[in-house]
Formats: structure tokens, C-alpha cells, sequence
């Protein structure tokens, strides 16, 4: 459970410092259990048995099972600053996380004396922490820096108290019980962290939906424009739900990506336990939607669900299998839009999808390992390729482009076209757009300059934007 100082110990008040929430702008114990689901998700299960044996047990069975990059961690730099500053008396590290965590932490940061932490037998918080404290600096012998109302019985018997990441609510009470020396209120977390985190933007790929709508030329039913646009909110809150979900599963990568480590959960601008909750309840009401649009479609959306779950928990690690499902998620959203107005599929319309998607999610790994190429390492984190496969993946993922043209191309002669269009020749225009504008976008991602999501990308680029207009203005001229 401790660490002992160095036979040259320090004389004065200590500073103890908890270490999730305060320190930590996280907590190890979401973070670690997040890190086992991520690696075997049906040790879930065994949850409920480890807890029975205490908070400490569960703490130690999973500390035993993973590793938690102490590196790549969201440190409170406030309270880091104030530690360094600080060395004319015994810095303590207490917490309730588990011992191993906690030695990291203190081995990388380096400006720890000591460390108090969690065993498989005691969890370390609370009148617990509060009375190991005491007995090693004696009452009122230490000051206490916490984020929680646990640490009241702490800040009771502390010298002083630091309030830090805490409401003001909290530090009126710990002034009832203690003396508030310092106060580092919490950064702020609005709307727009949410909006960021539930990647809100993501939805423009759930206007595929509205595909199969235009396809079958049936965009003036208004029953039909409603039934799709319910299967773009539900895809929308169903997305949202997975990419929580992903976010709080790919904490690690995620810091280890240049720009991945700006998302909310990887920074700890949100607390993981709210993602926890967010990510189910925002899946329940996109398929609660779903019904409402049609049945079939909500089965559609539960297949969508799975596919991006097996995605998150495993299949993103394996090479070109991960661009595969991402190709099909794509299409997915097509059927989905299919299914609400009930529509019969397009062969060609699936043909052409499943070519361009693939295309797209091999430029979104191109993409990420670009970026990568820039930083000196040589892998991608949490997924299965390395820079050596650029060539490859560029290669592969515009000849996937160019194959989507030639399904289009081949579409303009037939049956279905005749009998959809008066001047089918009008298409054949298409073909060099998108020839110019899959070519484009691998140039782009060959220089370095695309973004991690070319979808994204290709709506809120202004040439694009062109492209896609002009594309839609020929299909209305081929109508008649």
C-alpha cells in the first residue's frame, strides 16, 4: 500500500494530493475497466463476483489484467505545477487507486515522496485514507488537495484544504469542515464539448439514408420524405452512441494520435463515467426512432449496431478486414434508407456504394498514417497497420475508387436506367466528375492534407461541394 521516502525525508507539512479527478483529469478505475472490455469484453460477466469481494478486490483483479500508459494520461497541469513548486516538504501521492496504477503515475511524473494507494485488501479512500494519513503525518499535519465529496472526512483532519476540479457547492462544505487554503475550480464542459463528443458533424454521413429516397425518384411522397428523415435522426443518435462508445474503448491510441488526443474522453474534458451512460441511452432512443420510421428498418439499425460494436471491441485491430465492415457500415445506411420507405435495393446502387466506401475507408487509413509518418513512429496505435503499407493502401483504395465509376458507368445502359430516365446519356457526364474527384482526393491524402474522415472531408470541402452539385444537376437533367 506505500512506498517509503527516501532515508533523507523531508521535514514540514505534507502535501497530500488524491489522484483521480484532482491529479488526473480521469479516473483510473473507468479507465482500466474500459481498457479490459476493449481487450476481453466478456470478462464483464466476472464484474459483479470480483465486486462482491469489495472495491479493492475489483480494483486489483483488473489492475492485474491491463496496463495503463502513465505517459499519455490527462494530468491536471495545475496541480502538476503546484507539486514542482513544492519541494521543501513531503509530497505524497493518496489515493484509492490501485498501488500499481499509482506507482506509475508517481514514477513518471517524479515528484512524489510517497505513495499511498489501494491493495487487494483495503481501498484507500475515504475516513480509510483519512486515517492512514494521520497516522503517518498526525492530525492537522498534512495539507490535502481532493475533488470530491468523499474527501470531506480527508479535509477534516487536513491542515488545509485544496479544493481542486470541484463545484462551489463542494468547497462551502469543506470550509464547514476544514479550512480552504486554495480553490482550482474545474474547466469548463458545455454544449460545445458535448457536440464535439457526440460528433455531431458525423451525422452528414447519415444523409445516405436519403439515397435510396432519390434513387427511386420518390422525393416528392411526403410520407416517404418523412419516414427517411426519422432513419437520419435514429442513425444519428445510434452513431453518436457508437462513437462514445469508440472514443471511451480507444482511450489509448486515441492519445497517441496527434489529433485523436484533443477528443473530450482522451483529454479529460468529460468524465468517463458520463460517456458510460450516454452511450447506451443515445443508442435506446435512436432504435425507440427507428420503430417509429418502420420495422424492417430497426432491424436494420440493430444489424448497423452489431456491426459497429464487433467493429470497436475487435475487427478495427485486423488488417483490411477494419476497411471492409467500414465500407459496409456505409452501405449499411443506404439499405437502412431502403428499408424506411420501402423500397426494393438497387443492385447498382449497392454495387457502386460498397466500391466507393471502400475506397474511402482505405483513404482514411492512408489519412491516419500519414499523420503518423509526421510524428516518427512507425505503427499505427490499435490498429493493425505500418507506415511501410502506405504504397499498398494507396494503391488498393483508388482502384476501389475507379471500379465505382465503372459500376456507374455500366449502370447508365441498363434496364433499370432505361426505365428510370428519358436521357440516360446525360450520366455518362458523371463518370469524368468522379473520376476527377476520387483522383483528387488521393492526391490530397498523398500530401498530407486530408483529414482522418474523408467523408467529412469531401462535404465541408468547397471543390467537393462542386462536384457533388454538378453531379446532382446532371441526374435531374437525365430525368427528363
Amino acid at each position: 500500500m506505500t512506498q517509503d521516502p527516501s532515508p533523507s525525508e523531508q521535514t514540514g507539512v505534507a502535501l497530500c494530493v488524491d489522484l483521480d479527478g484532482t491529479l488526473l483529469k480521469s479516473d483510473l478505475l473507468y479507465e482500466s475497466l474500459l481498457a479490459l472490455l476493449s481487450k476481453q469484453p466478456l470478462l464483464l460477466f466476472l464484474l459483479p463476483l470480483w465486486l462482491l469481494r469489495g472495491k479493492a478486490a475489483l480494483k486489483h483483479e483488473i489492475a492485474s489484467r491491463v496496463e495503463v500508459d502513465a505517459t499519455t494520461l490527462p494530468y491536471d497541469e495545475r496541480v502538476v505545477e503546484a507539486l514542482r513548486e513544492t519541494d521543501a516538504r513531503p509530497r505524497v501521492l493518496c489515493t484509492a487507486s490501485n498501488t500499481k496504477f499509482a506507482q506509475q503515475v508517481a514514477t513518471h511524473l517524479g515528484v512524489f515522496d510517497l505513495v499511498l494507494a489501494s491493495d487487494d485488501g483495503v481501498n484507500l479512500s475515504g475516513a480509510a485514507k483519512a486515517q492512514a494519513l494521520v497516522e503517518r503525518f498526525g492530525e492537522r499535519g498534512f495539507d490535502y488537495m481532493g475533488n470530491a465529496g468523499v474527501d470531506l472526512s480527508v479535509w477534516a483532519r487536513a491542515r488545509h484544504a485544496w479544493v481542486v476540479n470541484g463545484s462551489r457547492g463542494l468547497a462551502e462544505r469543506a470550509a464547514k469542515v476544514g479550512t480552504v487554503a486554495e480553490q482550482l475550480p474545474p474547466a469548463a464542459a458545455g454544449l460545445k464539448t458535448w457536440i464535439k463528443a457526440l460528433r455531431i458533424h458525423q451525422w452528414l454521413k447519415n444523409l445516405l439514408v436519403f439515397l435510396p429516397l432519390l434513387a427511386s425518384h420518390r422525393f416528392l411522397e411526403p410520407g416517404a420524405v418523412i419516414a427517411s428523415a426519422l432513419a437520419f435522426v435514429a442513425f444519428g443518435l445510434c452513431a453518436s452512441g457508437v462513437y462514445v462508445l469508440n472514443d471511451l474503448l480507444d482511450l489509448p491510441s486515441d492519445r497517441q494520435h496527434p489529433r485523436k488526443r484533443l477528443r473530450p474522453f482522451a483529454a479529460g474534458r468529460l468524465p468517463l463515467l458520463h460517456g458510460l451512460f450516454a452511450a447506451p441511452l443515445l443508442t435506446l432512443a435512436g432504435l425507440a426512432l427507428a420503430l417509429l420510421a418502420s420495422p424492417w428498418f430497426a432491424l436494420v439499425l440493430i444489424g448497423y449496431y452489431a456491426m459497429t460494436l464487433a467493429y470497436s471491441l475487435r475487427l478495427k485491430r485486423i488488417v483490411m478486414v477494419d476497411v471492409v465492415l467500414l465500407a459496409g457500415l456505409y452501405t449499411v445506411r443506404i439499405i437502412g434508407g431502403a428499408a424506411a420507405i420501402g423500397t426494393p435495393l438497387s443492385f447498382w446502387l449497392l454495387a457502386f456504394s460498397m466500391f466507393i466506401f471502400l475506397s474511402l475507408a482505405m483513404l482514411k487509413r492512408h489519412a491516419e498514417l500519414s499523420a503518423i509518418l509526421g510524428t516518427g513512429r512507425n505503427k499505427a496505435s490499435g490498429r493493425g497497420y505500418a507506415v511501410e503499407d502506405l504504397p499498398l493502401i494507396q494503391s488498393l483504395g483508388a482502384a476501389a475508387g475507379y471500379l465505382a465509376v465503372l459500376v456507374f458507368a455500366l449502370y447508365i445502359n441498363s434496364p433499370e436506367s432505361l426505365a428510370l430516365y428519358d436521357r440516360p446519356q446525360v450520366l455518362w457526364l458523371i463518370c469524368p466528375l468522379l473520376l476527377y474527384w476520387i483522383s483528387r482526393m488521393w492526391i490530397i491524402s498523398h500530401r498530407g492534407a486530408m483529414d482522418d474522415d474523408p467523408v467529412v472531408f469531401a462535404v465541408t470541402d468547397r471543390v467537393s461541394q462542386v462536384v457533388i452539385a454538378l453531379c446532382g444537376l446532371l441526374a435531374l437533367g437525365a430525368i427528363g
